[in-house]
């Protein structure tokens, strides 16, 4: 709608200043003459817009003008209070800014759509942290967020999963990422990108030097390049089981990271056939715990892995009851 869109034009220029009219065309899918047009409509409705053509031209408003208008739709209110899961703003010590903000928020709204988004703020909760993923350390995130606002460079003590001591990098720090209730420091380091979990941070030291970040890549791209490469990371063994179906619910639940597919089985036998993909063959030692409730069944590496597995334990026990008896 061009109301909205003339909204939109305003509260960004409000909020960026000067802007390109083939940017404000970019970001609301428009032509620049749609841009050009809107901004003679509101010019024409009493707002002090302006633009000045040229290399260095740009949409601006005149100085010092503000307006306190919202413009929030019933839908854009729900949402901001949705937005606001547990968790994340803790973290980052925004807790009480993000109660006042939204207190605000609800001061502005137009009266009728205040009622709805007190309901929403009771009856929808967004919780990030996964089922029985176990208590989290608690994460120092404040050096982070030191280097991440003033663009500086860090010093971290890091220690790797499953390393016993930390290894010290220097980094040039692209944001701060949240992902099911884990927080990751996205970063370059010799121009190249890393994740780093934040609760793995041994000691972070701000250094007085700029960050060198790559040109034109933003948090949003480098993140989305190291997601893929988690995400699409190919699997190094394929492995069938066989499950009783009694069991079935809970092994896909606790399993649903190496899922190869959804097993597609809507019969009455007690047994379901699922494929999983693992990194290395010991990773399948994990299916010991289901006992007589799976069957490896292919390949012959992690059946045996498995029996292996099966034999240490029963070997443990046997120590044990000799040495008690």
């Amino acid at each position: 709608m061009k109301a909205d869109r003339l909204l939109s034009i305003l509260l960004l220029l409000q909020t960026r200043g000067r802007v390109p009219a083939h940017e404000l065309a970019d970001r609301l899918e428009v032509s620049v003459r749609t841009i050009y047009r809107d901004v003679e409509a509101l010019s024409a409705s009493g707002v002090p817009v302006y633009a000045e053509r040229g290399r260095h031209g740009g949409i601006e408003l005149l100085a010092g003008f503000r307006t306190d208008v919202t413009g929030l739709t019933a839908d854009e209110s729900r949402a901001l209070f949705i937005l606001a899961a547990q968790g994340a703003h803790a973290a980052l010590g925004l807790d009480a800014a993000l109660g006042s903000a939204l207190r605000k928020v609800m001061a502005a709204l137009p009266a009728p759509y205040r009622p709805a988004a007190e309901v929403t703020s009771r009856r929808i909760l967004v919780d990030a942290t996964r089922w029985k993923g176990g208590p989290q350390p608690a994460v120092d995130l404040d050096v982070l967020q030191d280097a991440v606002f003033t663009d500086r460079r860090l010093r971290l003590r890091y220690r790797h999963s499953g390393a016993k001591e930390p290894s010290t990098y220097t980094v040039d720090p692209y944001g701060l990422v949240s992902k099911a209730g884990v927080w990751y420091l996205v970063a370059d380091r010799r121009a190249r990108p890393r994740l780093f979990r934040a609760d793995r941070v041994h000691s972070a030291t701000l250094l007085p030097d700029p960050v060198q970040r790559r040109p034109g890549v933003e948090l949003a791209d480098a993140w989305e390049e190291l997601r893929r490469q988690v995400e699409e990371r190919p699997g190094g063994l394929d492995v069938t089981v066989r499950v009783r179906r009694s069991r079935l619910d809970m092994f896909l639940r606790l399993n649903a990271s190496s899922l190869a597919e959804l097993p597609d089985d809507e019969g009455e036998n007690e047994w379901v056939t699922v494929r999983l993909t693992y990194g290395v063959v010991r990773e399948a030692r994990q299916l010991l715990q289901f006992a007589d409730a799976l069957e490896v069944v292919s390949p012959p590496e992690a059946r045996a892995e498995v029996i292996a597995a099966a034999a240490s334990v029963t070997e443990l026990y046997q120590r044990v009851g000799e040495a008690r008896s």
